[in-house]
């Protein structure tokens, strides 16, 4: 073989996008000890998801994130064109996680929360901070898709009946839980020196103080609720996971939120987020690289 065609192949930017996508939820789902989450310990508060799981359902929507990077680049703007591409995307994308997963919902909400954001950040890549991304994104949300089934999901029937923000209003607000909790706390904990996987357990536990997490209201209601956020809030008043206290307060809140059968998918979800807008802010990967 001739050695020019050892040479890898330029990788365009929907497929780093995509892939940006998908190590966001491979790191979420690595990332331990999670309270009640499936991580590399074990499952949480699960008894049908794993770790394994969890990783083929994030490889299988690889090619949804593309496409969905690839709809914002052909259609080149904000409109309802581009918002019923993607939700089409989208529910391909979620029948493909299904397929995997035999049937096991992983990451329907991180479809609906990374789709938006890499589709965001493939529309203009010379405006891609946080603030460009999530403008963006909320406004794609804002937009509604006539050809998407009406039947509510879980996580919308208990939005409803608890008045808590669902994964579509939080959309819709510009991911409020990920640039006012999220990245700050995990710029905080990096800027201290507690390291990555901690600043990225502080994170999620910023999250998880105010989010009213439909996952958690599904399985537990609002003393799962309750639970969630006062003992993430007890963690970080502690010293955060890096703290030998915040460590054994974070055990504690583990031990408690799978008793209540409360896992807090929501907020894993929104971490996911968080860690793939720090990555498109941080590596500085669309500023004419493409």
């Amino acid at each position: 073989m001739h050695a020019l065609n050892l040479q890898p192949k330029a990788i365009t930017l929907a497929e780093r996008l995509a892939d940006l996508a998908v190590d966001a939820l491979i790191d979420e789902a690595d990332l331990s000890p999670k309270p009640a989450l499936v991580d590399r310990r074990g499952n949480g508060a699960h008894t049908d998801l794993h770790l394994g799981l969890m990783h083929a359902s994030a490889l299988a929507l690889w090619p949804a994130f593309k496409e969905m990077a690839e709809a914002a680049l052909e259609f080149g703007e904000i409109g309802f064109p581009l918002r019923e591409a993607i939700g089409r995307i989208g529910r391909e994308g979620e029948q493909a996680m299904l397929a995997t997963t035999h049937g096991v919902n992983t990451h329907r909400g991180a479809i609906w929360a990374l789709g938006l954001l890499v589709t965001a950040a493939a529309l203009d890549t010379k405006s891609n901070g946080t603030s460009a991304v999530t403008l963006r994104a909320a406004r794609l949300a804002l937009l509604d898709d006539r050809h998407a089934p009406r039947p509510l999901s879980h996580g919308a029937q208990v939005a409803q009946r608890y008045g808590a923000r669902g994964a579509r209003e939080e959309a819709q607000l510009g991911f409020p839980s990920v640039v006012q909790r999220g990245l700050p706390q995990l710029k905080r904990s990096r800027a201290a020196g507690h390291g990555e996987q901690n600043a990225r357990l502080d994170a999620l536990l910023a999250i998880m103080t105010d989010l009213a997490d439909t996952c958690v209201l599904y399985r537990a209601g609002e003393p799962g609720l309750h639970a969630m956020q006062h003992g993430a809030r007890a963690v970080l008043d502690a010293g955060g996971s890096a703290s030998l206290t915040g460590r054994r307060r974070l055990h504690e809140l583990d031990q408690q939120l799978i008793a209540l059968n409360a896992s807090p998918g929501g907020a894993a979800d929104l971490l996911a987020a968080t860690l793939l807008l720090d990555r498109i802010e941080r590596d500085g990967l669309f500023q004419g690289a493409f």
